[in-house]
């Protein structure tokens, strides 16, 4: 599972550093903390080569001080949510709101392409605060197609509302994870759908990697055929629960402003990142303010 594969990552950064920090204090004649201090720091120096890479890739015309903002804003939420989060999460579970908290309609969490439900950790809290039952999902295996992952949604949503009760339930996507959903509806109807909110999917796909090999990547991909089968097949029933939020500065899925569909309501945030989306302060209030306007049918 990922969190076993990046806690691995994570140990051979670590080696890695303490070695050539040991090498580097052998040959310069100073003090062995210096191997320390290199092993600690090259995680988060492996994190800032991969986010400038892909913040230059991918940038767009516009304020520089917005683009300089979504990149240490990124730095900041993929260093907390692949070092701190990720790589400890255990199996997702329901989470009940407080006893003294109004139940409103219980959420699933799904997450993007290679992260796991521990990065909804904050808006967890912020929904179960609100009243809302909560359970995230885990995509795993990890390269295989999005449409293999739709029993895994199905089975969550089912066991959401057994637990809860509630005939309907909220999705909430992250990147992959609003395709995914998508991928549901299309197998299940959006019956039991009360309203799907996507934050940062790649609608349109992404040119981020045109090269890949994995199932769901080859899915990602611009303006692929999976994506065109999928918009063909939906309607203006299934589109009218659906809510879509993007970055202007998204890193990770771009262009950044194609990221649309038909009829579906969009907002853009400026100057976040991509895994910033599912952190920043000012999404959360947004989708909360969306899930106070989607009563269930």
């Amino acid at each position: 599972m990922l969190s076993q594969l990046l806690r691995r990552l994570l140990l051979g950064q670590l080696v890695s550093g303490a070695v050539l920090g040991w090498l580097i204090a052998r040959q310069m004649d100073i003090t062995p903390w210096l191997a320390a201090g290199v092993a600690l720091a090259l995680p988060f120096t492996t994190v800032l080569v991969v986010v400038l890479i892909s913040a230059i890739k991918s940038r767009t015309a516009g304020a520089n001080a917005l683009w300089w903002r979504s990149m240490l804003g990124e730095y900041w939420a993929i260093t907390r949510v692949f070092l701190l989060h990720l790589p400890w999460a255990g199996a997702p579970k329901v989470l009940i709101p407080a006893p003294h908290v109004a139940l409103r309609t219980p959420v699933v969490l799904v997450h993007g392409y290679m992260c796991n439900h521990r990065i909804w950790d904050g808006m967890s809290r912020r929904l179960r605060s609100a009243g809302h039952p909560v359970l995230g999902v885990d995509l795993e295996p990890l390269l295989e197609s999005i449409d293999s992952y739709a029993p895994l949604l199905e089975h969550a949503v089912e066991a959401l509302r057994l637990k809860t009760g509630a005939p309907q339930v909220i999705l909430i996507g992250h990147s992959m994870g609003g395709l995914v959903i998508r991928a549901w509806m299309r197998a299940h109807g959006h019956d039991r759908v009360a309203r799907v909110i996507t934050l940062g999917t790649p609608h349109a796909g992404t040119q981020i990697a045109p090269r890949t090999k994995a199932a769901n990547g080859l899915q990602m991909c611009w303006r692929s055929p999976w994506l065109q089968d999928l918009v063909a097949g939906e309607t203006p029933a299934s589109r009218s629960l659906m809510r879509i939020a993007i970055t202007a500065h998204d890193h990770i899925v771009y262009p950044q402003r194609d990221q649309v569909l038909p009829e579906v309501p969009v907002t853009v945030f400026d100057g976040l990142g991509h895994i910033e989306l599912c952190l920043n302060s000012a999404v959360i209030d947004w989708v909360l303010q969306q899930l106070d306007d989607a009563a269930p049918r």
